[in-house]
């Protein structure tokens, strides 16, 4: 799912191709995508955008009339930016064409078989900000704010940084980079961290959502965002299972619940215990490695096992 990182250089791609552009005609191929129907999608054909801002995970762009288009794209949507008359609807993944004036066409595709991704028509700024899960926005706030935001609730720090009523825009890839980062377990428990932690995982937030900023921005060539994704070579973690750790080489561990996942090093976060994974730690009960060590050893019994 694109995060705040993400979003941001979605908002900036955006900004320079659609702002001040009138909105020419909409194509919507998926009955899944659109959730509203007043005031009817019609109604944005033909107006001028004026704005565009990042709502959590959300991206609303600003009509005249009043009115708001806020976009989710959950974890497999994602935009392109096609020259006039190169962006057809319809079929697996084209779910929606914005077409402007000047010609270019916004593309929202969706690469998954479970359409998530979402459209919302809306007026009226009370109706746009009802999307604001109303997290923290770590990057504007000082340490005392998030500290309240943290301890409000008892979590672990891998569910609290990606509950968005606490923090906005950060999600699976990005608390994992942020907790490797603070050199901290993801189920460390909110209320029980010390004061200093709590400062340095503020800092760590604020380090790691800048840096991939940065390294996202469309730049001076304005290159519009193509690869989105969760999956990045320059990450430390997340999305690293088994592989080394660039800071210490340790192999990268990963717990899978639900539909998400932790990844994280053992060495780095956690002194060398192993998280218990819940459906293979009952699994394996006595036999369930603790430490990397007796990971290792397991490992070299089964390979000794099939010789």
């Amino acid at each position: 799912m694109p995060e705040l990182p993400d979003i941001v250089a979605y908002i900036k791609a955006l900004d320079s191709r659609i702002n001040g552009r009138i909105l020419q005609r909409i194509r919507i191929s998926s009955p899944f995508l659109l959730r509203t129907a007043d005031p009817p999608i019609s109604e944005a054909s033909g107006k001028r955008v004026i704005g565009i801002r990042r709502l959590g995970k959300r991206i609303a762009v600003s009509l005249e009339g009043d009115l708001f288009l806020v976009f989710h794209l959950m974890i497999s949507g994602r935009f392109q930016w096609k020259p006039q008359g190169m962006a057809k609807v319809g079929g697996k993944i084209n779910l929606a064409a914005f077409d402007f004036e000047g010609g270019g066409t916004l593309l929202l595709t969706e690469a998954s078989t479970q359409k998530r991704a979402s459209l919302h028509l809306v007026r009226g700024e009370e109706a746009v900000i009802s999307f604001d899960r109303g997290g923290l926005e770590v990057l504007d706030a000082n340490l005392d704010e998030f500290t309240d935001a943290l301890r409000c609730e008892n979590h672990t720090l891998k569910r609290a940084l990606t509950d968005p009523r606490l923090f906005s825009g950060i999600g699976n890839a990005y608390s994992d980079e942020i907790l490797h980062r603070a050199k901290l377990s993801p189920f460390k428990q909110t209320q029980s961290l010390p004061a200093d932690e709590i400062e340095v995982l503020f800092g760590a937030i604020r380090e790691v959502l800048t840096e991939w900023i940065v390294l996202l921005d469309p730049g001076k060539d304005g290159a519009f965002p193509e690869k989105v994704t969760a999956f990045r070579p320059e990450m430390a973690v997340h999305g690293k299972y088994n592989k080394a750790c660039p800071v210490c080489g340790s192999p990268v561990q990963r717990i899978v619940y639900a539909s998400n996942e932790a990844n994280y090093c053992a060495t780095c976060q956690t002194g060398g215990r192993l998280l218990a994974d819940r459906s293979m730690s009952r699994l394996l009960k006595s036999d369930w490695p603790r430490t990397l060590e007796e990971l290792e050893e397991s490992r070299s019994a089964r390979r000794g096992n099939t010789m």
